[in-house]
C-alpha cells in the first residue's frame, strides 16, 4: 500500500471527470500568436491585454537592466536585493496609483497572502468576495481570522455581515473569469462607515481600466485615499511578471518588517523592474489600451449578432459560459484543430457546472483574427447541437 495513495485515486479521478490538465510546450511570435509543433496558432487564452511581452522596447529595457544589474537580485530585498531600479519601480506605482508607498514581490500570489497572512491575527474578520481568486480564499482559510464570505458583489449581502472596525474587506478590481467588475464605490463607502479596511486585488485592471491605465478604483471615480490597498501585478496588461502591493507607507513599512514572504523571498530581478518601468510608460501613453477597448467592442458587437451568449463585460475577459465539462473541451479542442488556441476553464479553477471558454482578447489581435475566431466557434457550437446559437 502507497504511503499517499490518495495521489493515485486522486489522479484516476481527474480523468474520468475530464478535468486532466497537462502542460504543452509552446513557443510565441512577435504578435503574441502560440507555435506548436511548425503550426501556429490565434492566441485567445493570454493575459498579456496589450501585446507588451513581445513589444522591442520592453524587451530591450529588460536587456538592458540585465546586462547593467545581472540576471538575478541574488538576495532578500532587505540584505542585498534592493537596487535603484526597485526603488524607482516602487515610486512609480506609488506615483501612479496616487498612494504613499509600494512593496515588489514576484507574483501577485505572493504578495496577497503577504498582506492577509502578515496583517490579521485571531482578534480580526475577513469578508470576501466567494469569486476572490485562489490566492486570497486560500491565505484566508490559513489565517487565524474568522473568514466570512459574501455572494459575488452582493453589497446587501456584505452589509449585513460587516462588524465595525474589526478587519479587512477582500475583493478583486476585475473577476478573472467573469471580466465583471466590483462595485468599488459602495465597496469603500461600506468599509468607511464600518471603519473597515479596504483592500482590491486589481490584477486584471491595472493598465487596461482608468483614465490612463491605473487600474478600476480609478474607473470607478474612487479617490485612492478610500482604499487601504491594493494589488497591482505586472505578468498581465503590462507583459512583463511580479507585483506590488500599494497603500500607506506605515503599511508598507510593517510589511517590510513582518510579512514573511517578503522577508524570506530573493527580490525580483532589477532587469524585470526596468521593463516593468518600460510597460508602463508604454501602457499609460494610451495607444495600446484603445486598441484594445476597439477590439473588445468588436467582439461583443459581432458575439452579439451571432447569438452566442457571451457575459456582461467591459474588459478584456468575455466568457463564454457552457457549463458542461465535456462540451467545454470537445468546443476547445476542435477550435484548436482549426488553428485557435482558447483554454478550456473547469472545475475546480470554477465551481461545477459553471465549465466555460475563458476569451481574452488584446492589442494585438486584429480584427480578422476575431471574426475568425466568432466564426469558427459559431459553426462548431451549432454542430454540437448547442441551444443557444
Amino acid at each position: 500500500m502507497s504511503l499517499f495513495e490518495h495521489i493515485e485515486q486522486k489522479l484516476d479521478e481527474c480523468r474520468l471527470q475530464g478535468l486532466w490538465r497537462e502542460r504543452r510546450v509552446v513557443g510565441a511570435t512577435a504578435s503574441g500568436d502560440l507555435v506548436r509543433d511548425d503550426q501556429v496558432y490565434l492566441n485567445f487564452s493570454s493575459n498579456d491585454y496589450l501585446g507588451l511581452s513581445q513589444h522591442p522596447r520592453v524587451i530591450e529595457a529588460l536587456k538592458r537592466g540585465a546586462e547593467r544589474h545581472g540576471t538575478g537580485s541574488r538576495a532578500a530585498s532587505v540584505v542585498t536585493g534592493y537596487s535603484d531600479s526597485h526603488a524607482r519601480l516602487e515610486q512609480t506605482l506609488a506615483q501612479i496609483l496616487g498612494c504613499e508607498a509600494a512593496l515588489l514581490f514576484c507574483s501577485g500570489f505572493s504578495a496577497n497572502q503577504a498582506v492577509i497572512k502578515a496583517l490579521l491575527g485571531a482578534e480580526h474578520k475577513l469578508w470576501q468576495d466567494k469569486l476572490n481568486h485562489a490566492s486570497l480564499q486560500e491565505a484566508g482559510m490559513l489565517s487565524p481570522a474568522k473568514m466570512l464570505r459574501f455572494r459575488h458583489n452582493d453589497m446587501a449581502h456584505l452589509e449585513k455581515l460587516l462588524t465595525k472596525k474589526q478587519g479587512l474587506v477582500v475583493s478583486e478590481g476585475v473577476f478573472s473569469m467573469d471580466g465583471d467588475e466590483a462595485p468599488v464605490k459602495t465597496l469603500a463607502r461600506l468599509c468607511h462607515d464600518s471603519g473597515n479596511w479596504l483592500m482590491i486585488d486589481d490584477a486584471h485592471g491595472f493598465g487596461v481600466l482608468g483614465p490612463r491605465g491605473e487600474g478600476t478604483v480609478a474607473a470607478h471615480g474612487v479617490s485612492p485615499d478610500r482604499v487601504a490597498l491594493q494589488t497591482v501585478t505586472f505578468g498581465k496588461a503590462l507583459g512583463v511578471m511580479g507585483a506590488a502591493i500599494v497603500g500607506s507607507r506605515q503599511l508598507i513599512d510593517y510589511l517590510v518588517n513582518f510579512s514573511r514572504n517578503y522577508l524570506y523571498s530573493t527580490a525580483m530581478p532589477a532587469a524585470q523592474c526596468e521593463a516593468v518601468l518600460q510597460s508602463l510608460t508604454l501602457s499609460r501613453e494610451g495607444e495600446y489600451r484603445q486598441q484594445l477597448k476597439q477590439r473588445i467592442a468588436l467582439f461583443r458587437r459581432e458575439a452579439a449578432l451571432l447569438g452566442l451568449p457571451v457575459g456582461e463585460s467591459r474588459t478584456p475577459i468575455q466568457p463564454l459560459l457552457l457549463k458542461e465539462v465535456a462540451l467545454t473541451q470537445r468546443v476547445s479542442e476542435a477550435l484548436r484543430r482549426r488553428g485557435i488556441w482558447l483554454y478550456g476553464i473547469r472545475p475546480p479553477t470554477v465551481p461545477a457546472g459553471q465549465a466555460r471558454l475563458r476569451i481574452a482578447l488584446n492589442a494585438c489581435h486584429q480584427p480578422g483574427d476575431i471574426e475568425r475566431l466568432l466564426t469558427e466557434l459559431h459553426a462548431i457550437l451549432k454542430a454540437e447541437g448547442y441551444d443557444a446559437v
